[in-house]
């Protein structure tokens, strides 16, 4: 915190009058930390702020914060997580395509993610384009399913367009692959 120096002609103007001397009170809101109303009235009351100005009776601040609004929303809670996790390997596979801030040595912009839901293990492949992806989904499918000696049931993603070509949609149509989504940039 640092003081104010509302006796500077500069700053006693900027506060204390709007337009034609009149004192508005949200220009304090903003000036005092976004302090609320009832706040200001106990400061007046009490005395708490010398050199405060008296707002009147009609102590309501003529537009609303934006500010204080977007400070007050919340996001909702999600549904309080289930422990289920796969009961096989290659059950459900989580998939996600990335970008990164930096290019690397070999000219990849991007990687893909799988990870199984039951064992967590995380296979990653990086990527020149985007729509290489296919075409690592089929190399990590072969070997994990030759490793296991499963196959592939159900894979998760979240809705990128990546997952949405005709070649991807009819290969995961014609090995019996589910389909599930994810939320979009969401951590959940």
């Amino acid at each position: 915190m640092f003081t104010l120096d509302v006796n500077m002609p500069k700053v006693n103007s900027m506060l204390f009058t709007h337009g034609k001397g009149v004192v508005d009170i949200g220009i304090w809101h903003k000036q005092v930390g976004h302090v609320n109303i009832q706040r200001f009235k106990l400061m007046e009351k009490q005395n708490l702020v010398g050199s405060l100005p008296k707002f009147g009776a009609k102590k309501v601040m003529s537009e609303v914060c934006e500010a204080c609004q977007l400070g007050k929303q919340v996001r909702h809670s999600f549904p309080a997580q289930t422990t289920h996790v796969s009961s096989k390997p290659l059950e459900m596979i989580h998939s996600d395509v990335w970008a990164t801030k930096t290019e690397s040595i070999g000219g990849c912009k991007y990687y893909v993610s799988f990870i199984d839901d039951h064992t967590r293990k995380v296979w990653v492949y990086f990527m020149k384009h985007k729509g290489e992806m296919f075409q690592h989904f089929l190399n990590f499918k072969a070997m994990v399913e030759k490793e296991k000696g499963v196959s592939i049931k159900c894979l998760r993603f979240d809705g990128g367009g990546e997952y949405f070509s005709n070649e991807f949609s009819e290969y995961l149509k014609e090995h019996g692959i589910q389909r599930k989504y994810s939320c979009n940039y969401s951590p959940q």
